[in-house]
């Protein structure tokens, strides 16, 4: 078994021969070797910042940063063949893992269903770095069954107020905006009443609260909203309808969440740690697996899969999660010493829980195949 993992030529074959070249010359050209120590060393969900920052200026100046995004809106309007191609090469040559929420989530979302001047205000300064966002859903209350939440955005003339919190916002401690949702018809439950909102997080009576990890990361953080207003028009979709745009939200983040890049760089991890062992035949099977959800991440970006999208993002989402965290249970048998294979290790445990859990996504799948 080859340490690098390479990307098999079942995947590497649809995106063409010059766009391949291009990508590998541009990494290998821009990928300076500290960089690739900072995405090699990385145990959490992204590189330090500096080296997100690093490598993001360097993309957008190539017009690579937003490979998904429409040419228009400053995106490269790649293929899912090229962007799962660049994804791959990416990890092989350890990049820094960015996961920008901008980028892969709401901006997608903002390009979709947003205004005209949400367009203008956003979307360039999510590219540019000006922006960082976070995501506010989960709660005290309301974590898988997100239907539960309780923040409260009153109507005031052209303003909501907001009164409430909200738990496990990754990166909240560094975000500049934050897109929510909040209870605003009163007596309202369940899906019903609720707004998607585009909140500042400058705002007074916002609070940020960190939460350490065991894992030594502190990724996550507690939301607390004391009287905060913020613009009724500053929203997606309609009013007392934040249930739709927040579930075409999940369905974009669901499925990338955790890519084929992500799993063939624990995978090079475990390799690693190795050292003066012979090949084991766990990380085979695990390797022919990572092949396997390669080929269904190539099908369901291309529109392939049979079922609809919130199936196929379920799909993505529960076999990858748990495939992450099969990869570095392995990495931490063979190297049970390692800080970097206990720390990786322990990052992942929380996958198969953020975005809804295993559970969760295996009952969306029951309902969409019929079962009773």
């Amino acid at each position: 078994m080859d340490g690098s993992f390479p990307i098999p030529e079942i995947e590497s074959g649809r995106a063409d021969a010059a766009f391949r070249e291009e990508v590998d010359a541009f990494l290998d050209a821009e990928l300076t070797e500290e960089l690739r120590a900072a995405g090699r060393e990385t145990t959490g969900l992204k590189s330090p910042r500096w080296a997100c920052d690093a490598w993001r200026k360097r993309l957008l100046a190539r017009g690579w940063f937003a490979p998904s995004w429409p040419i228009e809106h400053g995106g490269a309007d790649w293929s899912a063949a090229q962007r799962l191609y660049f994804e791959n090469a990416c990890a092989q040559r350890d990049a820094p893992i960015i996961m920008n929420s901008g980028v892969r989530t709401i901006g997608p979302l903002i390009i979709a269903e947003g205004s005209e001047d949400q367009k203008a205000r956003y979307l360039p300064a999510i590219l540019n770095g000006e922006h960082e966002w976070c995501q506010g859903f989960s709660e005290p209350q309301a974590g898988s069954d997100l239907s539960a939440l309780s923040l409260r955005a009153t109507r005031d003339g052209d303003d909501f107020i907001l009164n409430g919190s909200k738990v496990w916002t990754s990166f909240a401690q560094y975000a500049s905006h934050m897109f929510l949702l909040a209870r605003c018809e009163e007596g309202s439950a369940g899906r019903d009443g609720l707004v998607f909102l585009l909140v500042e997080m400058n705002r007074p009576g916002i609070r940020v609260r960190p939460i350490d990890f065991i894992s030594g990361e502190t990724e996550t953080n507690e939301v607390f909203f004391d009287n905060v207003r913020t613009p009724a028009a500053d929203r997606i979709g309609d009013i007392g309808e934040g249930w739709r745009a927040a579930k075409a939200l999940m369905a974009i983040a669901r499925s990338n969440n955790t890519t084929t890049g992500l799993l063939r760089r624990a995978l090079r991890a475990a390799k690693r740690g190795m050292t003066g062992l012979a090949p084991s035949q766990d990380l085979y099977n695990l390797a022919m697996k990572v092949d396997t959800f390669e080929a269904l991440e190539a099908r369901v970006a291309s529109g392939e899969m049979p079922v609809g999208s919130a199936a196929s993002s379920s799909v993505l989402k529960v076999i990858a999660t748990e495939l992450h965290q099969a990869i570095t249970q392995a990495g931490l048998c063979l190297a049970p010493n390692s800080d970097f294979a206990q720390a990786k290790y322990l990052s992942t445990r929380a996958a198969t829980i953020y975005s809804g859990t295993s559970e969760v996504h295996r009952n969306i799948l029951a309902h969409a195949i019929g079962c009773p």
